[in-house]
């Protein structure tokens, strides 16, 4: 079976507020086995735009990676990020070849 990613591109407005949501969010993540990939290391931008921070989580499956994302605990963590950062997010199925 396939893993599932959350990709993000976030700029972050206030690092304070963004910290409490990621205190936030280590509850949901840890119940559905999320496993940081990348969580906004350097980046060297080639082609296109980019935003300040990359953020890439595995879990290990797509339903897990959407289950993280709609649930109740990932939501009021999501609630604390909204007003500090900008960003785009998708949530992706790994290829399994």
């Amino acid at each position: 079976m396939p893993k599932g990613y959350w990709i993000a591109r976030m700029d972050v407005h206030d690092a304070e507020i963004y910290d409490t949501y990621r205190a936030a969010n280590a509850k949901p993540f840890a119940e559905f086995g999320a496993k940081f990939l990348v969580r906004g290391g350097k980046q060297d931008v080639r082609e296109g735009s980019w935003r300040a921070r990359t953020v890439v989580i595995e879990f290990a499956s797509l339903a897990d990676a959407i289950a993280c994302y709609d649930s109740d605990a990932y939501q009021k963590a999501k609630d604390i990020r909204l007003p500090v950062s900008k960003g785009d997010m998708v949530i992706i199925e790994g290829y399994d070849g």
